[in-house]
């Protein structure tokens, strides 16, 4: 593990590595945000928590430079708290374990948290380096961006100085990212009065798990498998022909990671019992099949468990199943100008029922306001017919691409000429804290970028390492050479 503070460039690897020491789950912030304010103690610069709970910093500009346009440097501070069954690790409390796999840094059994991990590394670089030549330099570190960018929704207005924001979360080195989705979190929830199972019912418990799983924004044009849609066909089956009842289900556990996991109990009658495993084999022989240049670890798992007292009501039960089935998940269009990036989509994400309660959420996107307004009223439609009530939450907009940005073309022309390549703009389908801070700050001139990055939010996670140099080498030439102000 230690290894990694070794590699190049050291001032980024070694403050990556001291962040992976830090627990820093969404929702469960202290630690990262003192480890960050002791931090900025310790380099000299100015560093304080706002009200919203994010950290920011700022670094007076280099002797000659201070009539340069300010840039303020913007990552968030938490990370997607994903693991392995077999894991055992506990993310309120326990360092990650960072480990090189050939050209790749992962972590074992868990998210990696370079998303937005490496981001955040690069700000610290840059507040303790005394070497840089650089204008007025503000950096923002974002809380709770993964579980609905509370930190951005609550920055204060006036806050922050500068004219252009470099946001450093970006998965894909060479690529500029100057557009971005917005999303909208959709909750449907019901309680129902739970009824007797029939004392001569068994119960089994069937697991999907083994799915790649994803970034609900970046990947989801993939066609990789959603736990809990293999589940309902499956579960809509065993209800059919085998007088299956559904007890629970709990399937996801992220609103903006596709679900990789999902296990239901269901009782039945015990003669029906291999039957359902029967047919739990030929789901399996299905879902391979038809997911087979995509998925490559799919598990149908069905197991004998004691049969309990109570089980969801018969038509609570189908109105969930037909709901389920019905709600949409995956892309629902493309961007007409840009047809290779998603428009519109709906992850069906986390599904919990049991005990009476019942809730479903779905992290729906789009770049187009109306679009997303169709998306959410498709998806209350089709909650609101099974007596569900539909709530949404964590609203935001999209990032308005704008092709003549000054900080962009900087930037091409200095990968161009650093590089020998020409750079890619791009508009991407994952959202990002942009949006919400140019609702605060119209007037910024916005650009993202980071090192290439795969599988964020999955435990495949991984940051690829030659592209971390290249990256740190163009964002310190790019803040020596910010333009003066007009």
């Amino acid at each position: 593990m230690s290894e990694i503070k070794n590699l190049k460039p050291q001032c980024i690897w070694k403050n990556f590595y001291a962040l992976t020491q830090v627990p820093r789950p969404s929702g469960h912030l202290e630690k990262i945000q003192q480890f960050l304010l002791d931090f900025g103690q310790q380099c000299g610069v100015y560093a304080v928590k706002d009200p919203a709970g994010n950290i920011h910093m700022r670094k007076a500009a280099t002797p000659g430079y201070e009539n340069r346009k300010g840039v303020i440097l913007q990552a968030h501070m938490d990370m997607v708290p994903q693991k392995t069954p077999e894991s055992k690790h506990n993310f309120e409390t326990d360092p990650i374990q960072p480990w090189i796999d050939g050209e790749w840094v992962k972590a074992t059994g868990t998210t990696l948290g370079a998303d937005n991990g490496l981001g955040v590394a690069a700000i610290m670089a840059i507040m303790e380096d005394k070497t840089l030549k650089h204008g007025p330099i503000d950096a923002l570190i974002t809380r709770d961006e993964e579980t609905g960018m509370y930190g951005a929704n609550e920055l204060p207005e006036g806050e922050l100085q500068g004219d252009i924001l470099m946001n450093l979360d970006s998965e894909h080195w060479g690529k500029f990212v100057i557009g971005s989705a917005g999303g909208i979190d959709v909750t449907a929830t019901l309680d129902y009065k739970e009824v007797e199972t029939d004392a001569d019912d068994a119960a089994v418990r069937v697991t999907i798990k083994g799915l790649r799983g994803g970034h609900s924004g970046l990947e989801i044009h993939e066609g990789r498998a959603n736990a809990n849609k293999l589940m309902v066909r499956l579960v809509r089956e065993a209800i059919e022909e085998l007088e299956a009842r559904l007890v629970s289900w709990q399937g996801g556990n992220m609103r903006n990671a596709i679900p990789f996991k999902a296990e239901v109990v269901l009782t039945l009658p015990k003669e029906n019992v291999p039957a359902l495993k029967e047919l739990c084999a030929d789901w399996l022989e299905d879902f391979q099949d038809e997911y087979k240049q995509i998925e490559s670890g799919i598990e149908v798992i069905a197991e004998d468990v004691p049969t309990p007292a109570t089980e969801v009501p018969v038509e609570i039960q189908d109105n969930l199943i037909d709901a389920i089935y019905a709600c949409h998940d995956g892309v629902v269009r493309m961007i007409p100008s840009y047809p290779d990036v998603v428009e519109t989509s709906s992850n069906l994400a986390i599904i919990d029922i049991g005990g009476g309660k019942a809730s479903l959420k779905i992290l729906a996107r789009s770049s187009r306001e109306d679009m997303k307004d169709y998306i959410v009223k498709t998806l209350e439609s089709c909650f609101s017919m099974a007596g569900m009530k539909v709530e949404t939450a964590g609203s935001y907009g999209g990032w308005d691409p704008n092709p003549d940005s000054e900080i962009l073309h900087l930037l091409l022309k200095e990968y161009k000429a650093l590089f020998g390549q020409d750079g890619i703009i791009q508009v991407d389908h994952a959202g990002l804290e942009c949006s919400v801070i140019l609702g605060k700050y119209p007037w910024l001139d916005v650009v993202s970028l980071g090192p290439t990055m795969k599988s964020p939010h999955t435990t495949t996670e991984r940051a690829l390492i030659a592209t971390v140099e290249p990256f740190w080498t163009l964002l310190k030439k790019t803040l020596e050479d910010v333009p003066e102000k007009k």
